[in-house]
């Protein structure tokens, strides 16, 4: 079974961190929510508060097969200041694996140098934080082994592809079945 960790910050945007969580969930990766603060209580950008699975230590010592990072404000502002989440996701860049951020967050790869030449996406109006990017308006675009997406509402697909990328292209077909997901 695959394992993908998704990391929360303080002001973490709910949707783009649940969706993933749920639909790897469904098609049995072992999809886990990682705290980088000192509780696994972690508040949303919207007061809705959830509860991690494991802190970041226990994640940083056991790598999984991908990670994901939500955006949100300030999440993706916490997220980038957490010294030792930036360490891993360079290591993530440079084994090849998955690294995968929607909404704000993919400006915390821009920022560690990870998108030179690469096509990407953000949330609308922060283009210029995909720094050596080639910046794109699709909902999801893959460059190599990064992922990114746009925003809240581009949740679903973003977390189907991530299907796709961890579980294969038959069960994220079924999945949007299932879960009767027109894209």
């Amino acid at each position: 079974m695959k394992t993908v960790y998704i990391f929360l910050a303080e002001g973490f945007e709910e949707m783009e961190a649940v969706t993933p969580l749920d639909l790897l969930r469904r098609v049995g990766v072992n999809a886990k929510f990682v705290s980088i603060g000192s509780s696994l209580q972690v508040n949303g950008a919207h007061n809705i508060c959830y509860t991690a699975d494991i802190f970041f230590d226990e994640a940083a010592a056991n790598k999984a097969h991908g990670i994901v990072l939500p955006g949100g404000m300030p999440g993706t502002l916490n997220l980038l200041a957490h010294q030792g989440l930036c360490s891993l996701i360079q290591s993530y860049y440079e084994e090849q694996k998955p690294v995968c951020a929607i909404c704000a967050a993919p400006l915390i790869l821009g920022e560690l140098n990870l998108l030179k030449g690469k096509v990407a996406t953000i949330y609308p109006g922060m283009e210029n934080k995909l720094i050596g990017a080639v910046p794109s308006k699709n909902q999801v675009c893959v460059d190599g082994n990064i992922i990114t997406s746009r925003g809240p509402g581009t949740a679903i697909p973003f977390a189907l592809k991530l299907v796709e990328i961890f579980a294969g292209k038959e069960a994220a077909d079924k999945l949007t079945a299932d879960i009767v997901y027109q894209i």
